[in-house]
């Protein structure tokens, strides 16, 4: 492998330019299956999910942010307040301000998704667990 001698200018740009690269890579593994952010802004980050075969995300909420949700494989199986449902490919859902929810997928395929979140803040601590399968409550 060849070394990259640039790397820590290219650090340092990052760093000055406010990104946070330097800090979290743009895919996130978690026990469930991973995160890529493709791309953030003021007040809005877009992210692809992937969720393993018979693995779910926690029973979750967020008070200061939205989420609209878009399957691009597999199936989903949602649950929004007392609410719970399937969706397909090119199906979507609304994920309001501060409601319990949770993403599941029960197929033997991977379920990907595309999150956008909007509001006033985006980031990863801004969630509320009620139920973790992983003990991260």
């Amino acid at each position: 492998m060849k070394r990259d001698d640039n790397l820590p200018s290219r650090v340092d740009l990052l760093k000055q330019a406010g990104r946070e690269e330097h800090l979290i890579h743009q895919t996130v593994e978690r026990p469930w299956g991973n995160y890529t952010v493709l791309q953030k802004g003021e007040g809005y980050k877009v992210k692809r999910i992937v969720v393993r075969p018979g693995s779910r995300l926690s029973l979750q909420r967020h008070s200061r942010r939205s989420e609209h949700w878009v399957v691009v494989s597999g199936t989903a199986r949602i649950t929004r307040e007392d609410e719970v449902y399937l969706l397909q490919r090119n199906e979507s859902t609304f994920i309001p301000l501060k409601a319990k929810h949770r993403l599941e997928n029960s197929s033997k395929e991977p379920l990907q998704i595309i999150e956008v979140q909007s509001g006033d803040y985006v980031e990863e601590d801004d969630i509320e667990r009620f139920d973790d399968d992983y003990n991260r409550v």
